[in-house]
């Protein structure tokens, strides 16, 4: 089997709409210096970042009204972290890189305070030089319950994690974490993290945030006959994981130790046959009220794991039960549409989603109210669409989300 994605080359058919498409005759307003517009204070329930790494910026968006809201610019990384929104003490929390001179030099790393309204800078932690990297940024840095705590992964080339006391703006600390990766809250003193033996483990801090122990997991996974992904998915005090191969993996962390679940296959037995597989960069997203996950997935052989998809399956949890298909918009229409001039929800809009090849996503991200918004995103275009969580519709696309990522973070 090929993946469900299709090369593709530009065709008379698209040259022949860029030559008729109407041109762009926007009229921008002059600035107005000295203006200052404040977020409000309750976050929006439909609120998504949008992390950039060509730009070297997160930007938030209202995936309601479609509107961007804002953004915070990042430091030398190959992705921006996950920015992490303290509602209590109406605070962001952005973990960056820095060299003395540009792109080398000596490096700092800070936990950098942002007021929530203004988006402002407000204070700055330092912490230790090595807060860890990765193309897709997913599990790198998280608060944990509470709001108290912030753990950031590192890599030097060891594991390790820097503990940060946000009430009292000071560094406690650094975990040694040998062999293990990823941060993964499950309550306001601990998070689990996966090892590469196949085992997962429970960091458990101290009521000052200091290491007070680490626990083990029995091995839940073959690391190398079905690896599991670090993409997981929180439900409760459990994280959900995907192996390679289909294999749902349910960790729960709530114990003295992490306690693997028996594992359960996305996939039947006909559509294992015919290489349906979960991949992407961030391809897994549980919305806890209604007990669906959500996967992108597409047909594909080993090693296709990173693959986009044109498809995003939805099952209840509790029952296992595989209980939607949801086709994914081509998002290739939003990325060329501003250079065409051409007007959303339009003629021409439509005919190009009919006719180009869908490029499919490789990343979602689900909000968690009572009438969802599902984000989808490909990586490579700077396009992310909107739909309806529950019935798969598609409702609009992002604009102006810039050029390339994968991660995608619903406060």
């Amino acid at each position: 089997m090929t993946s469900g994605v299709t090369a593709w080359r530009p065709t008379w058919l698209l040259a022949l709409l860029v030559a008729f498409a109407p041109t762009a005759q926007a009229e921008v307003a002059p600035d107005d210096p000295g203006q200052v517009t404040s977020l409000p204070e309750a976050v929006g329930p439909h609120w998504v970042w949008v992390p950039d790494r060509a730009l070297r910026r997160t930007a938030l968006f209202d995936g309601a009204a479609g509107a961007m809201l804002g953004l915070i610019d990042s430091g030398m990384t190959i992705t921006p972290k996950a920015p992490q929104w303290s509602k209590q003490r109406a605070e962001i929390y952005a973990v960056d890189t820095i060299y003395t001179r540009g792109h080398h030099g000596e490096r700092k790393d800070y936990v950098f305070i942002y007021d929530a309204r203004t988006l402002e800078v407000k204070g700055e932690v330092e912490i230790p030089p090595r807060a860890g990297d990765t193309g897709t940024g997913i599990a790198l840095v998280d608060m944990l319950d509470g709001e108290r705590f912030l753990v950031v992964l590192n890599q030097s080339p060891g594991s390790s994690v820097s503990v940060v006391d946000l009430a009292e703006r000071k560094f406690i600390g650094e975990i040694q974490t040998a062999g293990c990766a990823g941060v993964y809250p499950a309550g306001p003193q601990r998070f689990g993290m996966l090892c590469g033996n196949g085992t997962a483990v429970l960091v458990m801090l101290t009521e000052q945030g200091e290491l007070e122990r680490i626990t083990r997991s029995t091995p839940f996974f073959d690391v190398v006959a079905d690896p599991v992904s670090e993409k997981g998915t929180r439900k409760g005090t459990s994280w959900l994981f995907s192996s390679f191969g289909g294999q749902l993996h349910e960790i729960d962390f709530s114990g003295a130790a992490p306690v693997p679940a028996a594992p359960w296959s996305l996939f039947s037995d006909k559509e294992r046959a015919n290489d349906w597989r979960v991949g992407g960069g961030q391809y897994l997203t549980y919305h806890r009220p209604s007990g669906r996950l959500y996967s992108i997935v597409h047909e594909g052989g080993p090693g296709s794991h990173k693959d986009p998809g044109t498809e995003v399956w939805v099952w209840d949890a509790g029952t296992r039960e595989k209980i939607e298909t949801f086709s994914m918009p081509n998002v290739l229409v939003p990325f060329i549409r501003p250079q065409m001039g051409i007007e959303a929800g339009g003629f021409v809009d439509w005919l190009l989603r009919a006719l180009l090849p869908n490029l499919g996503v490789h990343s979602i991200v689900v909000t968690q109210d009572d009438q969802p918004l599902l984000f989808v995103r490909h990586a490579d275009l700077g396009a992310v669409g909107v739909l309806d969580a529950v019935s798969g519709e598609h409702l609009r696309d992002l604009e102006e989300v810039g050029l390339s990522g994968v991660l995608l973070v619903v406060p």
